[in-house]
């Protein structure tokens, strides 16, 4: 778990189309408040860029939009609650919080 009391360095690397709408490369860090969740790194994000507002998660209700996932140490926490701690290496920023377009098809 990370410090209650300080802030985590957070990367975060963004899909090719959100690099490309908030003009940025593809790998963004952010200063967040901990507990660090999902939720507060996106908080950070959309603050920093706010044309990418509703383009992660939902304006209504907050939640992961269906066609993005997301990427913790090598695994989906797509399904995760978004005020679930993240862990500390992601708070610590020794791995970064990767956002992916899902692919659907068939």
């Amino acid at each position: 778990m990370s410090d209650s009391r300080g802030a985590g360095r957070v990367r975060v690397i963004l899909p090719y189309h959100l690099r490309m709408l908030a003009g940025v490369g593809a790998e963004v860090p952010l200063e967040v408040a901990a507990p660090v969740t999902a939720a507060r790194v996106l908080d950070a994000l959309e603050a920093r860029y706010p044309m990418l507002r509703g383009t992660i998660r939902e304006y209504e209700t907050g939640q992961r939009r269906a066609f993005l996932r997301f990427f913790v140490c090598e695994e989906d926490w797509s399904h995760e609650g978004m005020d679930a701690e993240l862990p500390e290496k992601v708070a610590k920023g020794e791995e970064p919080l990767l956002i992916l377009g899902a692919i659907a098809g068939g």
